[in-house]
């Protein structure tokens, strides 16, 4: 077998390899949109993207979901961006080797424990901390931001330090050597021309606490109502398939499959946003 003919088969292998990856994305896209059209037909769309959600009187609306999920999704990214952000431009310009490393460390560690385990310790510790300084039942948006806050970090911190570290340094330099003080040269210098992968980097976050479960699900609280306060329970979409999927039948169970299909919409939209950002940055 010559090495032209090695070339052809491993290339060929390869490309059967990346259809079955689209082919499995297309058929997961296909049986979830399948599978919410008789609640697309017989409850309708006006029905579906209402606020109530009461299946025995055939109310099914999504809007509550949505609400929640936009809220916690907000909440986390406010309280963890912060976080990450501040810890990446520590890692990167101002730490000492041996320090950075443990840090990093850190977070890797932070990255690799399971959401479960998170969301039991929220269950166990956060919530009941929570329940002392507001007097109400400790579970709800806050205790639910808290959480993904801490699951969003990993992500955010990982690819803030990548698009730092990718910032020329001729730029550094050159700022310094202006007599810009260190602070000056992070904040007008290498922020702004990082921004596109930073902004990359809190979408991706974005999509992480989005799709988030089994720890949402522990903290925030079993209610179908819109959240009054931030210590008030209410549902996200994915709280919401997760506890009811299992007992519901018929049209309740296709409203939650059009939960689904909501959720894909929103991921893809994330998805061509970093598309978008990442081709500007090219471009630029």
């Amino acid at each position: 077998m010559t090495a032209i003919d090695r070339e052809w088969i491993v290339k060929k292998t390869l490309f059967v390899l990346a259809m079955i990856t689209v082919l499995g994305v297309l058929l997961i896209v296909f049986f979830v949109a399948r599978e919410s059209i008789q609640a697309f037909t017989e409850a309708g769309p006006a029905n579906l993207f209402g606020a109530e959600w009461k299946p025995k009187d055939g109310q099914y609306g999504m809007l509550v979901f949505i609400v929640g999920t936009l809220t916690t999704t907000a909440g986390g990214l406010l309280l963890g961006t912060p976080l990450a952000i501040g810890s990446a431009i520590f890692l990167t310009q101002m730490a000492p080797r041996r320090t950075r490393s443990i840090v990093t460390r850190g977070v890797e560690l932070l990255a690799g424990i399971p959401s479960i385990v998170l969301g039991w310790l929220g269950l166990t510790v956060l919530v009941p901390w929570i329940r002392n300084f507001s007097n109400s039942a400790g579970t709800g948006i806050l205790a639910a931001s808290i959480i993904l806050a801490i699951m969003v970090i990993p992500t955010i911190t990982t690819i803030s330090i990548d698009a730092l570290e990718a910032v020329p340094r001729s730029h550094k330099e050159a700022s310094l050597a202006m007599g810009a003080t260190r602070w000056q040269t992070i904040r007008r210098v290498l922020i702004p021309a990082a921004k596109p992968g930073l902004i990359v980097a809190v979408i991706l976050g974005m999509g992480r606490a989005i799709g988030e479960t089994m720890a949402v699900a522990l903290v925030i609280g079993p209610a179908s109502t819109f959240a009054t306060s931030l210590t008030s329970p209410t549902h996200t979409m994915t709280t919401k398939i997760l506890i009811e999927m299992g007992e519901s039948t018929g049209v309740q169970r296709s409203a939650l499959f059009a939960m689904g299909v909501v959720l894909l919409l929103i991921s893809m939209a994330l998805i061509l946003a970093v598309r978008m950002v990442t081709r500007e940055r090219k471009t630029a």
